[in-house]
């Protein structure tokens, strides 16, 4: 996701963000992420008092993950409200003279987000017998 930076250069004191991306399954691949839906990023970039450049970016969307019972496919609503310096931070960004690459930032962070444990709806509550075994409690015991 490139931002153009020559507006700064023509006055502007910010840049608005509104905008929807989508992943491909080779973006996914080597995550848990079976599906990302809906990705909402907006915010803006602005200029702080220092002539830093500043990303300030709510994303928000949905991950399909596998459920952690039934390996089910589970969505997981995420937002992740995000607050940058793009000059302390350059090696998260692709910066050139007039343009910023927020991608790997966004990303970064939504790689952060995936929950440990996903649980689909429609899984039993607890499993207590199975092929082979028997759950048995201190008072079966």
């Amino acid at each position: 996701m490139i931002i153009d930076l020559t507006p700064f250069n023509l006055g502007k004191d910010k840049i608005i963000i509104d905008e929807y991306l989508y992943f491909s399954k080779d973006d996914l691949k080597d995550t848990e992420l079976l599906d990302m839906q809906n990705v909402h990023v907006n915010g803006e970039v602005y200029l702080n008092n220092l002539n830093e450049y500043i990303v300030s970016l709510n994303v928000n969307g949905k991950m399909i993950l596998p459920c952690s019972r039934t390996l089910k496919p589970t969505g997981y609503d995420f937002e992740i409200d995000i607050e940058e310096n793009v000059e302390e931070n350059q090696e998260k960004f692709k910066k050139t003279q007039k343009t910023i690459d927020i991608l790997p930032i966004i990303w970064e962070n939504i790689l952060m987000e995936i929950p440990i444990k996903v649980i689909n709806p429609d899984a039993e509550e607890t499993l207590e017998k199975g092929d082979g075994w028997e759950l048995i409690t201190d008072e079966d015991w």
